[in-house]
């Protein structure tokens, strides 16, 4: 099998442990692999004119418009907040100032992207990648693609939902100077002073994980390298976000994307962003809204929080109770 040889990668490859445990594979295909990959028709769109001819030219490709978060559906709107950049009723999350639009391939055209796709939709792909991490595969189902991320596209930092099992993705940028541009993953970590919302994602198994704003958590490494894997299994500190600056019309962001998730989780909504902020010198709690804060926060995470504000009547939300 072509591909066979990243099995191998995969098995042999060390943890990293900052900003959290992933596995990064510089040079994951071999050379001759990887210049056929971008040099392939449904990989290699670029020097376009306008955003009419992009789209063209992606869904000629065999490419799709998916529904992605950070992303919106309407062609005709995204291409006219492009034209005129206004965030007005764009915004597709409070912790983010923008939004973009995903395409997935939906039918290869080249033997090179048809063999790629075949491996990476194969059982023993699969099988390397749960063996790695531990995870079973009768738990999980799998969902993959190559995926092209367009002008504006951001997700703000996040640890990615409790259902999701784990995430790979690998840089096959075609645009020669595409690790200088502005469209990269960003690995983070909570700043100290809001490690308390991970202390309560410990504390509430039983309530999925929310999106962060960008100012709540600092950059520790961003996966600019083409060519680069890198693999996690979501957990409470798996923060990670994007946020896209650049011109699509020369390349677009591409990449090798895919997923197991979970068949169940018992994980239901839980708090927003805004329900983890913390107002400091509160003059006055009602018992009953005292009592429910004190109901849905874990003694250790009111601790916590006391002793970073120095207040016993600081409090996290109404919202945040009402969870």
């Amino acid at each position: 099998m072509r591909f066979s040889y990243l099995l191998e990668k995969i098995q042999a490859a060390e943890f990293i442990t900052a900003p959290f445990n992933h596995i990064q594979i510089d040079n994951f295909f071999s050379a001759a692999d990887f210049a056929a990959i971008i040099a392939a028709p449904e990989i290699s769109i670029v020097d376009l004119k306008s955003d009419d001819d992009l789209f063209e030219a992606l869904i000629g490709r065999g490419y799709k418009i998916i529904d992605f978060p950070g992303c919106i559906l309407d062609k005709n709107k995204y291409i006219q907040w492009h034209k005129e950049r206004k965030s007005v009723n764009t915004i597709t999350n409070s912790a983010c100032e923008g939004f973009g639009m995903t395409l997935r391939l939906m039918q290869a055209q080249s033997t090179t992207i048809s063999e790629l796709n075949e491996f990476l939709n194969g059982r023993v792909f699969q099988e390397a990648l749960a063996e790695k991490f531990g995870i079973s595969l009768e738990c999980v189902f799998y969902d993959a693609g190559i995926q092209k991320y367009l002008d504006g596209y951001e997700i703000s930092p996040h640890p990615d939902t409790r259902r999701k099992a784990l995430t790979y993705m690998v840089n096959v940028n075609p645009h020669p100077q595409s690790e200088a541009q502005d469209h990269h993953t960003h690995y983070l970590k909570l700043l100290p002073e809001f490690d308390y919302v991970k202390a309560y994602w410990d504390g509430h198994p039983e309530q999925d994980r929310c999106w962060l704003p960008w100012s709540w958590c600092q950059t520790e490494k961003i996966q600019r390298a083409n060519n680069s894997i890198v693999i996690f299994s979501p957990d409470n500190s798996t923060m990670h976000a994007v946020k896209t600056q650049y011109d699509h019309l020369r390349s677009q962001r591409t990449q090798l994307y895919g997923n197991l998730w979970y068949h169940q989780t018992p994980a239901k909504s839980g708090p927003e962003w805004e329900d983890f902020v913390i107002t400091p010198g509160a003059a006055k709690v009602e018992l009953s809204l005292k009592g429910r804060i004190k109901a849905a926060v874990p003694g250790p995470v009111m601790e916590f929080i006391k002793g970073r504000r120095g207040s016993s009547k600081d409090v996290i939300s109404d919202r945040l109770s009402q969870n």
